[in-house]
């Protein structure tokens, strides 16, 4: 096998450089490092494009029930925890913005490992498609859903990263939230997992430029415009723009 045709290296720098290269595809590529100069230009070059695209995800900042999940898994008895120990572990996980990290690395993972033909891109190049791309997490901080559209498209993509339960009779509506705190408007229906598409009543340049976030409530049907939700959001994340 060629590992130096620029198709498959390319390839497999991505792969590495996400850490999704694994077993002993792993360990044949990092003999490939060790005597190829090409190979490791290559690695370098994805490592810079990923550094760039987690920095355009919003920091967020860890919900308190994560502080008191640390509280309770690191300390038998939180009342004897010492100020000081708590608020160093603070400062040390807002330094490197927990929640922003974690969100950036599942995006950069979620857009390129599952191919960009998937989520409605073009296929790699050295640049990005204008796009605007939503990260949604459940309750418990987790990424579930990733969605993402063409700036000027008419078409969004989900993809699922972990099965989300429907209950039989409903659907999983995914909403817009405008910035300026209007209310929400229907985008689309998410599956409980895999890949979906579906049609936009508008590019999405102009339903979400003013969007700053996304989020799926559990519906007894798919919302009509005007709609609005029936209950609480089950998964709600960041909408950002990648250009």
């Amino acid at each position: 096998m060629n590992y130096l045709s620029p198709e498959r290296l390319d390839r497999l720098a991505r792969e590495y450089a996400l850490g999704t290269l694994a077993g002993a595809a792993r360990r044949r590529f990092e003999r490939v490092l060790r005597n190829a100069p090409s190979a490791m230009r290559a690695v370098g070059a994805w490592q810079e494009r990923l550094g760039g695209l987690a920095g355009a995800v919003p920091e967020m900042k860890p919900r308190d029930s994560v502080w008191r999940g640390l509280e309770e898994r690191l300390f038998a008895s939180p009342r004897v925890v010492r100020p000081g120990l708590l608020q160093w572990l603070s400062d040390v996980l807002s330094v490197r913005a927990l929640g922003g990290v974690l969100a950036g690395a599942f995006l950069c993972i979620a857009l390129l490992r599952f191919q960009p033909g998937l989520i409605g891109m073009e296929p790699l190049s050295d640049v990005l498609p204008q796009s605007y791309v939503g990260l949604l997490t459940d309750s418990a901080g987790r990424p579930t859903v990733l969605a993402s559209s063409k700036r000027h498209g008419k078409l969004m993509t989900v993809k699922l990263l972990q099965p989300v339960v429907i209950p039989a009779g409903s659907v999983a509506q995914l909403w817009a939230l405008p910035k300026d705190g209007s209310a929400a408007f229907p985008v689309g229906i998410v599956p409980g997992s895999g890949t979906a598409s579906f049609a936009l009543a508008d590019t999405s340049e102009k339903l979400f430029f003013d969007v700053s976030r996304l989020a799926v409530s559990i519906e007894a049907a798919p919302a009509k415009a005007g709609d609005k939700p029936s209950g609480d959001f089950v998964l709600s994340g960041h909408c950002v723009k990648l250009w």
